[in-house]
């Protein structure tokens, strides 16, 4: 029965998203109308469902029958206001098999129906990881990783301020960079002018030997040398305490910086270009998902001043043919928001001060009923997929959603005094950078 409350709602959602047709309805007694069926999307619980007709007079009362793998089915009733709409079914099991039919309520023998849809919901993934912790530092100074990125198993890459101590005059030598190469961690100094040292807070890995860093400024990397060539200056922005501190791109042609005090960068392949984004709050992160239905990407950035200000003070960015523009349904959120991920059109996470959820973009509230799976500051969220998501945070937070439910690994983790920063995932592989007291920490999950 959950399932029927659930398609009255959700029916109502299609006709916001449906197409509207100009063409006059033809009289039912000239023409028989057609109705077909077609799998959009399916995942572990949910189905989107391409309804289409042809010569169909609107509204129409039509009824959704859903044969489940158990032998029995399902039917609910529901009123067809566009001759075609995209129909969104969830409260489905994982890699079940099912059907689904539409057939027009009519007194007409034989009654006009859909082809009968078989559809497989996707399967879970597994929540059994095996941990290993790398940590740096310590002696001195205070070590901090920000950011990660993974090209292959063998080739990690992660960021940030490392002070290790040594025999040097200063007693230390200061690191920037940590790299895998399938044996060892082994640190790096990456130098602008082979000579001035900056921490690095953001990485952009596009191949392995094109990178692009944040560090205030953005820098450029070939992955090998060990100097790096200054692409956009901080002094750029119209604020003087402007900073770029992360990076998202598709392509060398389609990057983005965001940072402190509303800082927003777009390259072209050509020239960067600092784009108004509208806020003066810190932008902390940004994703961006290509979508095949639409033909285009969808880019989202989040803002919030973390650890102060209130819960107004916070807004969700969308970028467009490189203007910004504050999303206003950004209610529900809770306060100050650290990351984003999300596969456009289909399901979109937001973490910081709690983690918030939603299917489309254009609903009202986000779902904040997510918000009990962790006591602590959610900092980042990356995934494979929908069904293969990670979120870290503080205090040694660290969670997975295998398409059904979340995982927290703290109970064999451990507590620590201390915060995850950034993550990032591929495969059965996932590496979480951040810092424990004031000791870089690195944790690498193997699946």
């Amino acid at each position: 029965m959950k399932l029927l409350l659930n398609l009255y709602f959700l029916f109502f959602s299609a006709w916001i998203v449906s197409c509207n047709t100009t063409e006059p309805p033809i009289p039912p007694d000239e023409t028989k109308p057609i109705l077909a069926l077609e799998l959009d999307d399916a995942h572990c619980t949910e189905a989107w469902l391409q309804l289409t007709t042809k010569d169909l007079v609107l509204p129409a009362e039509l009824t959704l029958k859903q044969y489940n793998p158990t032998g029995d089915s399902l039917s609910q009733i529901f009123i067809l206001h566009t001759q075609d709409s995209l129909l969104y079914i969830d409260s489905l099991f994982p890699n079940q098999n099912y059907k689904f039919k539409v057939a027009l309520n009519t007194t007409d023998n034989p009654q006009p129906t859909t082809n009968l849809l078989p559809v497989t919901t996707m399967d879970t993934t597994r929540h059994n990881f095996t941990f290993e912790m790398i940590t740096f530092g310590g002696a001195v100074g205070s070590s901090v990783l920000y950011d990660v990125a993974i090209i292959n198993e063998n080739n990690i890459w992660a960021v940030g301020e490392i002070w290790i101590a040594d025999t040097s005059s200063l007693g230390y030598t200061k690191y920037n960079a940590v790299h895998w190469d399938g044996n060892n961690w082994e640190l790096k100094q990456l130098l602008w002018n082979n000579s001035v040292f900056s921490p690095i807070r953001g990485i952009l890995a596009l191949d392995e030997n094109n990178f692009y860093f944040a560090a205030g400024s953005v820098f450029k990397w070939d992955g090998n040398s060990n100097s790096v060539q200054m692409v956009f200056s901080r002094l750029s922005l119209p604020d003087p305490s402007g900073t770029i501190e992360k990076l998202w791109g598709s392509t060398s042609t389609q990057i983005y910086g965001v940072g402190n005090v509303g800082s927003l960068v777009h390259y072209n392949g050509t020239s960067w270009q600092q784009i108004e984004s509208g806020t003066t709050l810190n932008i902390n992160d940004i994703w961006g998902d290509y979508n095949p239905k639409t033909g285009e990407w969808e880019i989202l950035a989040v803002a919030g001043n973390i650890l102060q200000g209130t819960e107004s003070e916070r807004a969700i960015l969308q970028i467009k043919n490189n203007l910004s523009s504050e999303l206003l349904n950004a209610e529900g959120t809770g306060w100050p928001l650290s990351g984003i991920w999300f596969n456009s059109g289909r399901k979109y996470y937001l973490v910081g001060s709690g983690v918030f959820s939603k299917t489309l973009l254009n609903e009202n509230l986000w779902d904040s009923s997510l918000i009990s799976i962790s006591e602590y500051h959610t900092n980042a969220i990356r995934a494979n997929n929908i069904n293969d998501a990670f979120i870290v945070g503080a205090f040694g937070e660290s969670l997975h959603f295998n398409g059904v439910g979340w995982k927290s690994y703290q109970n064999e983790l451990g507590v620590f005094f201390g915060s995850y920063k950034a993550i990032s995932i591929k495969n059965d592989l996932v590496i979480s950078v951040g810092y424990e007291s004031t000791k870089a920490k690195i944790l690498v999950g193997r699946r």
